[in-house]
Order: C-alpha cells, then sequence, then structure tokens
C-alpha cells in the first residue's frame, strides 16, 4: 500500500490551534524524506501555516477538503498512507473520514473522547477495516494513550514476569492544564447527542460501553468513575488526597477495549479505575469533595448546557474552539500518571508516564504526531488492524517513540 501512495501522511485540521501545534512538531520529529500534507477546508488558512513553517516544509503539499464531503474526503484518503485529524467534534464532523479510511485501507488517528463517537466508529467501521487492512486508532491524544499504554505496558510486563493476571489498577494523575475549547465542544456534542435520544447515555455510561462482545464482560459489580479518598488507599507510597479524574469516564472505557481485544489477557478480574491528585494540604479534603461534587453536578447538568440559556451561559464562560493559552502558558503545564497494579500472585506493578507541556496542547501534539508517524514508517511492528486502540494499533513501538521524544514511560516492580 505505501509505495503506492502519494504521502507518508496527511495532517487534517491542520489550520486549527492544536493541527498547527501538530504541524510544528512534524517538521522537527517526522523524518528528512517523509512525504507529508497539509489539509483543511481553506486554501488561503493552509498557505499561511506551511508558510509559519519554515523552509523544512516547503514542498508539503496542500490539500483541501471538507469534513462533511465524502468525495472530498474519499480522495484525500486514497492518496495517503495514514490520516491524522484534528477535526472536532468527531461526532459531527469525523464520520465520513473514518469511513473514508477504513474503505481505502488508510490507517487514522484522532483525539477524540466521545464515547458515542467512537462506538458508531466501531460498529460501522471495524469490519470495513479489518478487510482493507486499516487501523482506525481512536484517542490518540492526551486522551488516552498515557492511560492505554500504561496499563498495556504492565500487562507485558507481568507476562514477561509470570506474575498472573492484573486485577486492581489505578491510576494516579497530576497535571497542570487546561480543557481545550476543542475538547470541551466535544463534551457538549454527546450531551446533545444525549439529550435528542437519552437512551444513548446508557451507552455512554456503561463500563463496558466500547468493549467488542458484551457477553465476555467479566461480571465485577459496579465499577464508578466517581472517586474521593485518601491517596494511600491506593498504594502507601502515596500522600493527600485523590478525587475524580474528569477524564476518567472516557480513558477507562478505551482501557477496557484494549483488554476485550487481547480476549480479556489482562485478567477476568482486571478492574481499572483513575482518580486525580488533590495535593497534601489541609484543604486537600475539601478541594477534592469539591471537585468530585462539581464533576457529578456536571454530568447531571450536562445536556442542559448544550441548548438554550445553559448554553449561553457556558459559551461566555469557555474557550472557543480552535483557540489555546500562550506559549508561556503550554510549557508551563506537565502531567504525570502514576499506575499502580496488583496481580493475582500478589506482585504490584507501578508504570510512570511523565512529560512537559501542557496535556491538552504542548504533549497532545506531540502523542498525536508520533501516532501518525508511527502508523506511518513503523509498519513491520504494528499490532492488529481494525478501529482498535492506541495500545492495541502500536503498543511498543509507540512508547519507544515517545521516549524518543523527551517523554518519560517505566514501568517498575514493586
Amino acid at each position: 500500500m505505501a509505495a503506492k501512495r502519494e504521502f507518508d501522511l496527511v495532517l487534517y485540521g491542520a489550520t486549527g490551534f492544536v493541527g498547527k501545534l501538530t504541524a510544528q512538531y512534524l517538521v522537527t520529529a517526522a523524518p528528512p524524506k517523509a512525504r507529508i500534507a497539509l489539509a483543511g477546508r481553506s486554501l488561503t488558512k493552509l498557505t499561511a501555516v506551511r508558510d509559519e513553517l519554515g523552509t523544512a516544509a516547503a514542498d508539503w503539499a496542500l490539500i483541501v477538503a471538507d469534513a462533511a464531503d465524502q468525495s472530498d474526503v474519499d480522495a484525500m484518503a486514497k492518496r495517503t498512507k495514514v490520516v491524522v485529524t484534528t477535526v472536532g467534534p468527531y461526532a459531527k464532523y469525523g464520520l465520513p473520514l473514518v469511513q473514508a479510511c477504513a474503505y481505502a485501507g488508510t490507517h487514522y488517528a484522532d483525539l477524540t473522547g466521545e464515547t458515542l463517537f467512537v462506538r458508531d466508529c466501531i460498529d460501522k467501521f471495524h469490519n470495513v477495516a479489518l478487510d482493507s487492512g486499516a487501523r482506525i486508532v481512536n484517542s490518540c491524544g492526551f486522551d488516552s494513550v498515557p492511560s492505554d499504554l500504561s496499563a498495556y505496558l504492565i500487562y507485558r510486563k507481568s507476562l514477561e514476569d509470570n506474575t498472573g493476571e492484573l486485577e486492581t489498577t489505578t491510576l494516579v494523575a497530576t497535571l497542570k492544564g487546561g480543557a481545550s475549547g476543542g475538547t470541551i465542544d466535544s463534551a457538549r456534542t454527546q450531551f446533545e447527542e444525549i439529550a435528542a435520544d437519552p437512551a444513548k447515555g446508557k451507552i455512554a455510561g456503561h463500563p463496558y460501553s466500547l468493549t467488542p462482545d458484551r457477553d465476555m464482560e467479566p461480571k465485577l459489580g459496579k465499577q464508578s468513575d466517581q472517586a474521593l479518598r485518601r491517596a494511600d488507599t491506593i498504594d502507601a507510597s502515596l500522600s493527600g488526597w485523590v478525587t475524580t479524574f474528569v477524564m476518567a469516564s472516557y480513558n477507562t472505557r478505551v482501557v477496557r477495549r484494549s483488554n476485550a481485544l487481547l480476549g480479556w489477557a489482562y485478567g477476568k478480574n482486571f478492574r481499572y479505575s483513575e482518580v486525580m491528585s488533590a495535593g497534601k494540604s489541609t484543604l486537600a479534603p475539601v478541594l477534592a469533595a469539591g471537585i468530585a461534587g462539581g464533576i457529578a453536578v456536571g454530568v447531571v447538568a450536562g445536556p442542559l448546557t448544550s441548548r438554550g440559556i445553559g448554553k449561553k451561559i457556558v459559551d461566555r464562560i469557555v474557550p472557543k474552539p480552535g483557540t489555546g493559552p500562550s506559549e508561556a502558558a503550554r510549557n508551563s503545564g506537565y502531567f504525570s500518571m502514576k499506575t499502580f497494579s496488583h496481580t493475582s500472585s500478589g506482585a504490584k506493578y507501578v508504570a510512570t508516564f511523565a512529560a512537559k507541556g501542557d496535556p491538552g496542547y504542548a504533549a497532545t501534539s506531540v502523542l498525536l504526531g508520533e501516532s501518525g508517524l508511527a502508523l506511518a514508517f513503523d509498519d513491520k511492528r504494528l499490532g492488529d488492524v481494525g478501529v482498535v486502540t492506541p495500545a492495541i494499533a502500536m503498543g511498543e513501538p509507540l512508547a519507544d517513540r515517545l521516549r524518543a521524544a523527551g517523554m518519560t514511560i517505566t514501568v517498575e516492580r514493586g
């Protein structure tokens, strides 16, 4: 396939905020002879982005394509080995491109955190992609590469050590950075879907909403994404308090899908959760409770923010899609994810996944850029085809790339 394609990688949505950051990253990270094209709706804006990138991108082609025009995205997908897209909300704009890539045998990577969109991708295009050899890889940014790779790498280490199946596994996130306008717009789009069809709320809320075979789901009882507890109840090395992690309700489903795609190899008693550090100060319990309560209210009230007066209020407060923080603010951000896992034999593992830079912008542009490069250039080391997760599609090759890009990714036995 690669030899017959005009491009190795097309970056779709290159004129958006995260798209520009990803293009800037690819200029420095892509192999010198990589055949890259920038794509979007406006030739004028694409030309401006390419000019800003300097001489290294002077030969990059420009492709004008409308996300709503199936013929446009069909033509684009047929020209390249990989499409990397930042064009969201994906429920509104993503399915035509997924369809195009699935039928053309073109690998695909996005930044979605929309459960219902991924469910649609699976139901409509997984078998198509299996037949064509395409890897349709959702969630290749901060949502959900650190979560997915951490659990996968612990599983691989436990196999190497022959320590049994994974059981209780908890990710503890510490971060500095804000939510992007695109992320907020994606969340609101999903709320709109649920408001229009309440049955979709049950799909989005089910802990195994992205697994391929509901009859094979582990029977582990209630699994809640809400959290408020002392950190040392997770591991004795931790102190302070932890609370609900805003992306837990999505990331946990991606990790469970990886387990399912491997035939539940992590373990049939694999119980996975994610929390966020609230700090160690005397006010930490109050802060933790406030965050947990605020997120719980947000989940219930979310559909009210997608229309009417609720929408108007939110529009005044949140960042607009396509906008983001200054370079200084992006560079001052960071994230550190520590995943604690116990196995059926009593072994303990701790995975660390950490990086400098605002998680939703600086770090995400690296995560997405390296995902695209892995799909384009690591053919012999890639995993399964179909609508798959980052861990299943790219696993160790992606981890190696991210380490080389300066991120910390380790797994240690406790």
